[in-house]
């Protein structure tokens, strides 16, 4: 049995790799660390999310390896994370490799669509976000420039050269100043440079129509058309002209997108999404995404943007990544580049909502974490659930709210509202036990169903007040699931039953984030009805007491003037815009005013 204390003991405060393992001798997770002795110990002491003590949880072993620089730490822990593929480490798919556009060194060169950046002086362009988009610029660029197709030379044209489209170099002596200047047009146009080639295009399509060879005018007015639709579909952000690479990220239970907009020469060409599930640290495991996107065969830009994060973590990831990857790696504070980043994390952030949309809409998905959620609790799947949230601001308009879901989607018919009656001040113990007590009742007057499992949003307070009036005053045995949140008012824990257990369902799935849902959805619902509580109380009190103002006329006020104050300061004839007359106006004025 492998003593941790004693290994923890024996690490050193150097730079290095750490090998987390699991039971089986398995490595699970791989990390890297500025201080090995810091960072490895920080997993078996203090307190952690759901998720890295999930991961705590499997670790009965640890190696590591000692390098000279956090550089080497970082290039040593892709390799391992390549090698080991860890359970519990970001992956990049193994086919994640992006298309490029190659001009070949050869005597007659060849333009060619690629997967792997090599030295072998070739000229490449890119990289695309798919290959469709790369073969599309090809196809584009083969029509216009007649560079050699085939990839062995035969003894005779084909019939490229018959179309124009090749100088069959197999057959005839081609100037190489002629390729020269087709190889500066081609590269100028891969940079951003249309301009001269749409003039170009134009200059020959003119001539063709003079000359009245309307096909071949036709041909390069299509031409012309399909560089303006690539064209279009790139934005011009920057205008200092350099080739960048623009991060954004997004996390939400359990699962991490990170979106990179591809930038070349100031324009914004298209982007790379990846979607994916993630388990350590959502900043430590978005900069392992981005080393990882680097390790093999790239091509580089001149710069790489990141989002603001940790301070201490981003300074050494972020120089480690300069001085491994020699360019630029920056978090821009303002202007036009920090909006960049923020445009690619929100869309990152939509990526991810999508997803958890599309899990809402799934009725397999949704039924499975029902029963996901009654095999958790150890109870017959809950088919009615109805949850409970109170709201209030300083023990002000006191409401509360119910939700039901009927086999994992909203009934929203059956949602009801409750404005509390007994309770004063900011009591959520007592404005709980009041609502259970008069939804349950009302319940086993009319004979309604009962719910499966009743999920209120609290911890275990709430929990023993709600069972203290189901058991005690009202016979019932209900199930009891808490919400509890923390300080980002995200779900923390789950706790469930008479001593209000955690349930440790796993973030990522289904359950979980049905639940989580439930409790968002009350909550919702809840602080909508207090809002409007509280905007009624506060703001149509005055107008209430006015004879002849009635709800029509009051909505009408309000909506018009926009506040009461707005109201009081009116003239007479401001009120005919919204068909009051003279006198009533008067009387509404001076109401307000508090005059006789």
């Amino acid at each position: 049995m492998v003593n941790l204390q004693e290994k923890l003991s024996l690490l050193p405060a150097k730079p290095g790799c750490y090998l987390m393992k699991n039971d089986a001798g398995e490595i699970i997770y791989v990390g890297k660390a500025k201080v090995l002795k810091n960072r490895v110990r920080s997993y078996f002491t203090g307190s952690h999310d759901e998720k890295t003590q999930r991961l705590v949880a499997n670790i009965t072993d640890f190696e590591y390896i000692i390098t000279d620089s956090p550089t080497e730490a970082l290039i040593l822990e892709c390799n391992l994370i390549k090698q080991y593929k860890p359970q519990y480490n970001i992956l990049l798919k193994d086919d994640k490799t992006y298309p490029y556009l190659k001009i070949t060194n050869e005597t007659h060169p060849r333009l060619d669509v690629v997967r792997k950046v090599h030295k072998d002086h070739g000229r490449y362009f890119g990289p695309y976000p798919s290959a469709q988009a790369a073969h599309e610029t090809k196809r584009l660029l083969s029509r216009i420039y007649p560079l050699r197709k085939c990839k062995t030379m035969k003894n005779r044209p084909c019939l490229y050269f018959h179309m124009g489209q090749c100088f069959a170099p197999c057959n005839e002596t081609v100037d190489v100043q002629k390729y020269e200047s087709i190889v500066a047009d081609i590269t100028r146009f891969l940079k951003g440079d249309y301009r001269s080639l749409c003039n170009d295009l134009k200059d020959k399509m003119h001539r063709a129509s003079e000359a009245l060879d309307f096909e071949r005018a036709k041909d390069f007015r299509d031409q012309i058309a399909a560089i303006q639709a690539i064209m279009e579909k790139q934005k011009i952000i920057l205008t200092d002209n350099l080739d960048r690479d623009i991060f954004g990220y997004y996390a939400q239970n359990g699962w991490m997108c990170v979106q990179v907009f591809f930038m070349r020469q100031g324009k914004l060409i298209e982007r790379d999404v990846s979607l994916f599930k993630h388990y350590g640290e959502e900043q430590e495991d978005f900069m392992s995404f981005v080393s990882q996107y680097y390790h093999e065969n790239h091509a580089l830009p001149k710069e790489i943007l990141l989002p603001e994060m940790d301070e201490s973590l981003l300074l050494d990831d972020a120089l480690a990544l300069e001085d491994w990857l020699s360019i630029k790696v920056k978090v821009p504070q303002r202007g036009p580049k920090k909006e960049l980043v923020e445009l690619a994390s929100k869309n990152a952030r939509v990526a991810v909502e999508e997803r958890f949309l599309f899990l809402e809409k799934d009725f397999n998905r949704t039924h499975k974490a029902i029963e996901d959620i009654g095999n958790a609790f150890n109870i017959e799947i809950p088919k009615r659930i109805e949850a409970f949230d109170n709201s209030n601001i300083q023990g002000t308009d006191p409401v509360s709210a119910m939700v039901v879901y009927i086999d994992g989607k909203p009934a929203r018919k059956e949602y009801r509202k409750y404005k509390v009656r007994t309770v004063e001040g900011a009591d959520d113990y007592s404005t709980m036990r009041e609502v259970i007590r008069r939804r349950y009742m009302r319940v086993l007057k009319d004979n309604l169903p009962l719910p499966d499992l009743i999920v209120i949003d609290g911890g275990k307070g709430h929990i023993s007040s709600v069972i203290d009036v189901l058991e005690n005053e009202l016979g019932l045995d209900i199930p009891i699931c808490g919400l509890k949140k923390n300080r980002e008012h995200k779900t923390e824990q789950i706790l469930f039953g008479k001593e209000a257990q955690v349930i440790p369902l796993e973030r990522s799935s289904e359950a979980f984030y049905l639940l989580q849902r439930i409790q968002e959805e009350v909550h919702r619902f809840a602080i909508t009805f207090h809002r409007q509580t509280k905007s009624k109380n506060t703001f149509t009190s005055a107008l209430d007491n006015i004879k002849g103002v009635g709800e029509k006329r009051r909505k009408a006020l309000l909506k018009h003037f926009g506040s009461l104050q707005k109201i009081r300061e009116a003239s007479v004839e401001d009120f005919r815009q919204i068909g009051i007359g003279d006198v009533l106006a008067k009387q509404i004025i001076d109401a307000l005013n508090d005059k006789p």
